[in-house]
């Protein structure tokens, strides 16, 4: 089962990291850029998008989505409106707290300065 405080503990150590108020919450960015949001679908092709519970998107490399759809379709999706885009739809029920965290981790990777990973990266 996944862990949202120690998800956020691990991620709020990172450097410059924006996160929603809300502990349950596991919407997180970086200098304005993000890094994960909660997933919303519509319905019907033209309806209003709506939350789906227990669905996180992430940031990720393509290369990283497409190894993580095929290995674990299970846990990692995608829809209409993600695909082609750099994110992967995240079953919470099905990821363990580990992989999610490094998923995160690497999200920040992507969206931070890279003056800031640089700096992090070195111990500083």
């Amino acid at each position: 089962m996944i862990d949202h405080p120690k998800i956020r503990r691990a991620i709020l150590a990172l450097p410059g990291i924006e996160a929603s108020e809300s502990e349950d919450s596991l919407s997180f960015g970086v200098g304005g850029k993000g890094m994960s949001w909660p997933y919303l679908a519509r319905a019907t092709p033209k309806g209003k998008r709506e939350l789906v519970p227990g669905v996180l998107a992430v940031r990720c490399r393509m290369e990283k989505k497409e190894l993580l759809l095929e290995a674990a379709p299970e846990t990692f999706f995608d829809d209409a409106h993600y695909r082609g885009y750099p994110a992967v739809l995240v079953r919470l029920d099905a990821v363990e707290t580990d992989e999610l965290t490094a998923l995160l981790t690497d999200a920040w990777r992507l969206q931070a300065p890279k003056a800031v990973v640089k700096r992090f990266d070195a111990g500083g």
